[in-house]
C-alpha cells in the first residue's frame, strides 16, 4: 500500500506543477517557445506541442490514465525544453550553484520513474 501511495504522490506532484506551466502558457502565450523552436531550425508548428506536453499529458499523470505512455511524452517534452532553452549553456550553474537546466531535468527523472513505477493501485487504469 505505500508503494501506491508513493507512486500517487508522484504523479499528482508531477502532473500539477507540469499542469501550472500548461496553464501559465494558456494565459500568456507560447511566443517564447515560438522563439525557441525556430531559433534552433525547428519548423514553428512544433512550438504548439508544448501544449499536449504540458496540458493534455499532466492531465492523464494526474489520473492514471496511461500513465507509462503519457510519462514518456512528458520525458521527450523535458528533452525539448532542455534542448532548447538550455542547449547554450549546458554547463553553467545558476546562481544558487545547481546546473541551470534543474527544474525541467527532475521532471525528466520524475516522468522517467512514473515509467518505471506505473501509475499504481489509485490509477484510473492500474493493473
Amino acid at each position: 500500500m505505500t508503494n501506491d501511495i508513493a507512486k500517487l504522490i508522484l504523479r499528482l506532484t508531477v502532473g500539477i506543477m507540469i499542469l501550472f506551466h500548461g496553464v501559465d502558457k494558456i494565459i500568456n502565450g507560447i511566443g517564447g517557445v515560438k522563439y525557441l523552436t525556430t531559433a534552433s531550425g525547428l519548423p514553428e508548428f512544433m512550438a504548439y506541442g508544448v501544449y499536449v506536453g504540458e496540458i493534455v499529458i499532466p492531465i492523464l499523470i494526474l489520473l492514471g490514465a496511461y500513465a507509462r505512455v503519457a510519462s514518456l511524452f512528458l520525458a521527450l517534452n523535458m528533452v525539448f525544453a532542455i534542448f532548447l532553452a538550455y542547449s547554450n549553456s549546458l554547463f553553467s550553474l545558476g546562481k544558487h550553484g545547481a546546473p541551470v537546466f534543474e527544474l525541467p531535468f527532475l521532471y525528466l527523472i520524475m516522468s522517467i520513474l512514473i515509467f518505471m513505477f506505473g501509475g499504481g493501485k489509485y490509477a484510473l487504469n492500474s493493473k
